[in-house]
């Protein structure tokens, strides 16, 4: 090993670099940089090569590779002596080509030439012989044709038009009855009414009017205590409802006139009467504790 193979291996090795990174790096083939650590240029197709090599392997080491070309003269081939002959070889090789051949390149352009002009004019005759033929036939074929009469496309649309009457007829009147159908007025069944009718103190009582059903449900935000019983003092409910447990319940007091409930913390209860929310008459925030009376009329009443 020499010593710039030794010094460009340590500069590789000190910047953390493998010889397959510095091969994607400089895109010198892998056999190529172990020749150039290892001082062994037989395998490298020339001198040029070899200082071409070395300066990329160099300066993807972010060295100087004028230093390197200076400090290393001794161990780095040159060039110039080797480049020579080569040159002269190849200036020798192309005049021998040149000179034996430029006679026949001199004819080859004329020849193709010809070629060109006979298959052109060849084309264009074999296209007038076709195209005139059966130009010819065709005008004697439609001189002997017979005479054909064509129904006018205008007289069958005005047959089907006549023949569509009816149906648009039927259409017309489809149409009129779907018109009486829609612009007869609707009725709407009157909607529920649930009005406050007299509040004192913590007693409030709602008329409900309207309504097919009396099913009432207590929702609690927070955590209340309530109660519903009937007209006749008989308890449907009674207990504590939390957001933690037992948050919501629902009474069917559709056979009843009258229920009262009664509602430990207004501000943490909210009350529906058929999902309808009910509106507390007396404002929570005044009175916590409040007695709720709804007296229920059927709607067939």
């Amino acid at each position: 090993m020499t010593e710039l193979g030794n010094r460009l291996k340590e500069e590789r090795l000190a910047k953390g670099l493998s010889l397959e990174d510095l091969q994607s790096l400089t895109k010198i083939q892998k056999r190529y940089l172990i020749g150039i650590e290892e001082g062994n240029y037989s395998s490298m197709p020339g001198n040029f090569y070899v200082r071409a090599f070395v300066k990329q392997y160099a300066e993807a080491l972010q060295l100087n590779p004028d230093e390197i070309f200076e400090t290393y003269k001794n161990e780095i081939p040159a060039t110039h002596n080797d480049d020579l002959p080569e040159q002269l070889s190849r200036v020798k090789t192309r005049r021998t080509v040149s000179d034996g051949s430029s006679k026949i390149f001199d004819i080859i352009p004329k020849v193709l030439i010809g070629v060109f002009i006979v298959g052109a004019a060849g084309v264009l005759y074999y296209f007038i012989v076709n195209n005139v033929g059966d130009k010819a036939n065709d005008l004697i074929n439609k001189e002997n044709e017979p005479v054909k009469f064509v129904r006018s496309d205008n007289l069958e649309k005005a047959d089907e038009a006549e023949k569509d009457k009816p149906k648009e007829n039927e259409k017309e009147k489809e149409n009129d009855e779907e018109k009486t159908v829609e612009e007869t007025p609707v009725v709407e069944a009157p909607k529920q009414e649930l009005t406050a009718v007299q509040n004192s103190g913590k007693n409030s009582v709602y008329d409900l009017k309207n309504a097919e059903k009396f099913v009432v449900k207590l929702v609690s935000i927070g955590e209340t205590w309530v109660s519903v019983t009937n007209g006749n003092g008989q308890t449907k409910f009674q207990g504590m409802l939390t957001t933690n447990g037992t948050q919501s319940t629902e009474v069917d007091l559709t056979g009843e006139t009258k229920a009262t409930i009664v509602v430990g913390r207004t501000l943490d209860t909210e009350i529906y009467v058929n999902d309808q929310k009910l509106e507390y008459a007396i404002a929570p925030a005044d009175v916590v504790r409040q007695n709720i009376t709804i007296q229920y009329v059927p709607k067939n009443e």
